[in-house]
C-alpha cells in the first residue's frame, strides 16, 4: 500500500520553523490502527489524515474532507496547526480550486481559506473559567517555580489550564523559561488537565504582538508544542476580554516560533490565520 504524505511547517512561511506536522491524503479507508501507527512513525507532534467522504470525491475539484488528528500517542479531538498544514497541501500541492474548505472532524465542521499568503482557519472560540489555585497549585509550581502567577483559568472544553504570568514579565522571561513538562504528569493531581498554557502580555501599543505563550501537553505524548491553535482557541477568548480588542496578534515563544493572526468573531468562534510551508513530499510504503 502507498500513501501519499508531506510534512509541512504550519503558521511560517520559512522551512524549518513555526509547527511541523504530517499530512497523509487517504484515497480509501485506513485500517483503524495504522492512523496510530503511521502518527508514531512519523513522530511529530500531529499527524492529519484527510479522507474522502464519498466515492466519487477529488482532492483537486471537492470543497469537502474528512479529518482526524493523531499525536504520537492518541488521537485528539482539535489541531490547529495540523488543519492548517492540511489546507496548505490541499490549495498548494493538490491545487485544489475551491476558495474555502470544509473539514468534518470531532470538533465539528472547520472552514479554512485562503487569503493572500495566509490561510485563515475558522475555529470554536472556548472561554477559560477562573480557576482555584489550590487545585492545580502543585502543576503551577512545576511549570514555572517562583514566578508571580497573575492569573489562572480552566477551559473544560480543551481541558487546557491558562497560567497568566504577572504583567511585569517580558516576552524573554517566557522564552528562557526551563520547564520541565515531563513532571507535569506526576504534579497534575485533578485529571482534568490535559494541556497547559502559560502566556503573557504583550506589548500592543504599536505593531507588537498583543500577548506571547508557551504551551505544553505532556498528557498526549507532546513535551512542547512548537505553535498551537488549539491553544489560541482558548488564549483569543481570553486576552480578547482581557485587552477589550477582537483583532490581535500573538506570537508563540517556542524554539521553533510562530506568529498568529487572530479575530474574535460575534458568532462564537475564530478565526486564526498564517502562513504554511511545504517542506517534504513522498510516499509511505507498507
Amino acid at each position: 500500500m502507498q500513501i501519499p504524505i508531506f510534512t509541512v511547517d504550519a503558521f511560517t512561511n520559512r522551512p524549518f520553523s513555526g509547527n511541523p506536522a504530517a499530512v497523509c491524503l487517504l484515497e480509501n479507508d485506513l485500517d483503524e490502527d495504522l492512523h496510530q501507527k503511521i502518527a508514531t512513525e512519523m513522530n511529530l507532534s500531529e499527524t492529519a489524515f484527510i479522507r474522502k467522504l464519498k466515492p466519487g470525491d477529488d482532492f483537486t475539484k471537492s470543497s469537502c474532507f474528512g479529518l482526524r488528528w493523531f499525536t504520537p500517542a492518541n488521537e485528539v479531538p482539535l489541531c490547529g496547526h495540523a488543519t492548517l498544514a492540511s489546507a496548505a497541501v490541499l490549495f498548494h500541492v493538490q491545487k485544489n480550486t475551491n476558495s474555502v474548505l470544509t473539514f468534518v472532524t470531532l470538533s465539528g465542521e472547520l472552514k479554512a481559506r485562503q487569503v493572500k499568503d495566509h490561510i485563515v482557519l475558522d475555529l470554536p472560540l472556548y472561554t477559560a473559567y477562573p480557576q482555584e489555585l489550590k487545585e492545580v497549585e502543585e502543576l503551577i509550581k512545576a511549570a514555572v517555580g517562583d514566578m508571580i502567577v497573575q492569573d489562572v483559568r480552566y477551559s473544560p472544553d480543551t481541558k487546557k489550564l491558562l497560567v497568566r504570568l504577572s504583567d511585569t514579565y517580558e516576552r524573554s522571561v517566557l522564552e528562557d523559561l526551563k520547564v520541565s513538562a515531563q513532571r507535569f504528569l506526576s504534579a497534575e493531581k485533578t485529571g482534568k488537565v490535559k494541556g497547559l498554557i502559560l502566556t503573557v502580555k504583550g506589548n500592543s501599543s504599536g505593531k507588537g504582538h498583543d500577548f506571547y505563550s508557551r504551551y505544553f501537553a505532556p498528557w498526549y505524548g507532546v513535551l512542547e508544542d512548537p505553535v498551537t491553535g488549539s491553544a489560541h482557541a482558548v488564549l483569543s477568548s481570553y486576552w480578547s476580554e482581557q485587552l477589550g480588542k477582537k483583532e490581535m496578534l500573538a506570537f508563540q515563544c517556542s524554539r521553533r516560533g510562530g506568529e498568529l493572526k487572530i479575530s474574535v468573531r460575534n458568532d462564537g468562534r475564530v478565526d486564526i490565520a498564517g502562513p504554511a510551508a511545504v517542506v517534504l513530499k513522498g510516499h509511505l510504503t507498507f
